[in-house]
């Protein structure tokens, strides 16, 4: 049993439908692993075993871990936050809803920063996820739960939003493959709304080809989704190992002061590496980078502020006691909200009032466009952007719980890419300090299939080896 552990998702599924391998079978081994969970990477687990997928489901069987954040239908579906308690919802999610008709069942809801407010995993209502590597770390966030369970072979694959690099950081921080598509590529129907304008789901893996696979299941206009935009092309399972005339743009923005010197080493090396594949280098700029992250902790609370808005007692969850509406209304979210997420509805509340609007969220909307400006200057000389994708290696628990700007430094090269409604990918580079180190490469709108492809070619040639799963 414990054999089929070792295999990749996309390989999994070619066994389950060539009938050399069971999809109950292997529905059941991930089921036991996700039950004995000492990570707290799940807070829902499925019970029985689903019914054996169509035998052409491209998906084969192989079971799907989800981030609570997704709507399951009849499946406690909470955000992560004590306000949510025990909601089942009425519906699924488009993104859960196609990938299980392609055949990838349920396994399990994972744990995360609570609605999706967080860089470590530690703001869940339900507690922090362990990061695999060292139990004393951090997985990153706010997919931290998904980012753990595939990384500890709790789970073959998983999905995940990423609104300021919610994907991308705890795939770097854990040692897998995290994928942010291009904003409308996949359908945010039935994900529960942190920052509209910048939340996009994708998939959390063992390898870029599982990336791929799951992603091709994935994209496409929804109907129940405005925002949601029909993808150009198919997405293709990579599979050339060079990076013949390929040019990568190298930020001094996004890859210098701050990032630790170990990360940093593992860059300069991938950078080496492209070269030798036969992509070519050079600098690049992205002048208005640096303030990404002012202009995001403006932008993602203001809109937080909204979309919270409608958990007050009334509708959803648990309520407080009470006959005064108003004191109805703030003792449920006084008791409902964690810390995080009461600060960022503040922080979003101030910035969208009168007198405040202009200076602060106007402000961060003009320098949004700006960045945006940058990234399309840059992809008229070069095809994809190279970078660290966090700054640092896994950070010890708590170790910034009481410093929120430090935290969010942790997505100080991530979050250019979403406020520009771009595709970016987080690919393992290497070890620093025997913890993983992601590397991140970017490119324009709807180039999922050029970045999985440069992508593919330098994971075959770093040979990533992850850490065996017996030793987790």
């Amino acid at each position: 049993m414990t054999e089929l552990l070792e295999l990749s998702a996309a390989r999994a599924a070619e066994l389950v439908r060539a009938g050399e391998v069971s999809a109950g079978e292997l529905f059941a081994l991930y089921r036991d692993r996700a039950r004995a969970d000492e990570l707290n990477a799940f807070l829902w687990v499925a019970d029985g075993t689903p019914d054996p997928p169509a035998a052409d489901a491209p998906l084969g069987g192989v079971p799907l871990a989800v981030k609570d954040l997704f709507c399951v239908e009849g499946v406690p579906s909470m955000a992560a936050s004590r306000i949510l308690e025990g909601y089942r919802p009425p519906y699924t999610a488009t993104a859960v809803e196609r990938l299980v008709s392609a055949g990838a069942p349920v396994l399990g809801k994972t744990n995360m920063d609570e609605f999706a407010m967080g860089s470590s995993n530690e703001n869940s209502g339900f507690g922090p996820v362990r990061n695999p590597w060292d139990r004393d770390r951090v997985p990153g966030g706010s997919s931290g739960g998904s980012a753990a369970a595939v990384a500890a072979g709790l789970a073959p694959w998983a999905i995940g939003t990423d609104t300021g690099g919610s994907i991308r950081q705890p795939a770097s921080l854990c040692g897998i493959v995290g994928m942010k598509p291009t904003y409308g590529a996949v359908s945010r129907y039935g994900m529960i709304a942190f920052a509209s304008s910048l939340d996009q789901c994708g998939p959390l893996t063992r390898d870029v080809t599982d990336a791929a696979l799951l992603l091709k299941h994935m994209v496409g206009r929804d109907r129940c989704d405005s925002t949601s935009l029909e993808f150009p092309e198919p997405i293709q399972l990579p599979t050339e190992e060079r990076l013949d005339g390929v040019r990568f743009g190298v930020p001094p923005e996004l890859t210098g002061e701050g990032v630790e010197a170990g990360v940093r080493e593992v860059f300069d090396r991938t950078v080496a590496l492209v070269e030798e594949l036969g992509g070519t280098v050079e600098e690049i700029a992205l002048p208005h980078s640096p303030h990404g992250i002012a202009a995001y902790y403006v932008l993602a609370p203001a809109e937080a502020s909204a979309n919270l808005a409608r958990y007050d007692g009334v509708r959803y969850g648990p309520r407080a006691r009470n006959g005064d509406l108003l004191s109805l209304y703030e003792e449920t979210r006084a008791n409902g909200f964690g810390a995080e997420v009461k600060r960022r509805i503040m922080l979003g509340t101030y910035a969208l009032s009168s007198g405040y609007y202009e200076a602060y969220y106007g402000r961060a909307q003009r320098v949004r466009t700006k960045i945006a400006d940058d990234f399309r200057n840059a992809f008229q000389r070069v095809d994809l952007v190279l970078t660290p994708t966090s700054p640092t290696v896994a950070f010890k628990l708590g170790e910034r719980v009481h410093d929120p700007l430090a935290m969010y430094l942790s997505d100080y090269c991530t979050v250019p890419m979403p406020l520009a409604g771009i595709p970016a990918i987080s690919i393992p580079g290497g070890l620093s300090e025997g913890l993983p180190v992601g590397i991140q490469v970017a490119g324009p709108a709807f180039s999922e299939n050029r970045i999985l492809t440069a992508a593919f070619a330098l994971e075959q040639a770093i040979g990533f080896e992850r850490r065996p799963f017996d030793d987790v």
